[in-house]
């Protein structure tokens, strides 16, 4: 299966079940930034999402028997999903279509190597070939995640308000990117059809 190419030889790939326990062990270690899960409920999340995505250094692709290859993961939803998520219902009561970020996460080693970038261009290609008017996600408030909310701040996300969540643990800045018409409409995979945008 062809895979995205990205800066300094990174690939994104469609998560497989082989990945899972190296996903899982990132999102774990990103734990309260992004939500705790068990590898079952990861299993469940993945097979629900519209658009599930590693990126794997130096050509080392989904299903590695290395977990230390996946330098970034994306888990996307679209819209009408059977999905308790407070932050997903906002979108859904604001929004008929929209692409929502579910998690996304960078492995430490890889932050600053434009994994992230590559991650939310796949995402945003994704939103453009289906049609979806905004990618929404938001960013921990409370407790705080700067570094964070200045990323999406600069890949165009804007402020759409703000919520506690998990019995008023967690307040999260929820945001919005207006995906243009003229966004390349790439695949999962990151590649754009002949003749589009990018």
């Amino acid at each position: 299966m062809a895979a995205a190419a990205g800066p300094s030889g990174l690939r994104g790939v469609p998560l497989a079940d082989a990945d899972l326990d190296a996903v899982l062990e990132l999102n774990q270690h990103w734990v309260p930034h992004v939500g705790s899960l068990e590898r079952g409920a990861l299993a469940a999340l993945v097979d629900q999402s519209e658009l599930a995505v590693g990126v794997w250094r130096d050509g080392i692709e989904g299903g590695s028997a290395a977990p230390s290859a996946l330098d970034g993961f994306v888990i996307v939803m679209g819209p009408g999903a059977d999905y308790r998520s407070p932050n997903y219902r906002f979108f859904s009561e604001r929004h008929e279509l929209f692409t929502y970020v579910d998690r996304i996460a960078v492995a430490p080693a890889a932050q600053g190597r434009g994994v992230g970038r590559l991650l939310y261009d796949l995402v945003v290609g994704h939103a453009a070939r289906q049609g979806s008017p905004f990618v929404c996600a938001e960013v921990n408030l409370e407790p705080p995640n700067p570094d964070s909310l200045a990323f999406h701040h600069s890949m165009g996300f804007v402020d759409a308000g703000t919520q506690w969540t998990y019995d008023d643990t967690v307040q999260v800045q929820l945001l919005e990117r207006p995906v243009d018409r003229s966004e390349p409409r790439r695949d999962r995979h990151g590649e754009a059809p002949a003749g589009s945008v990018g």
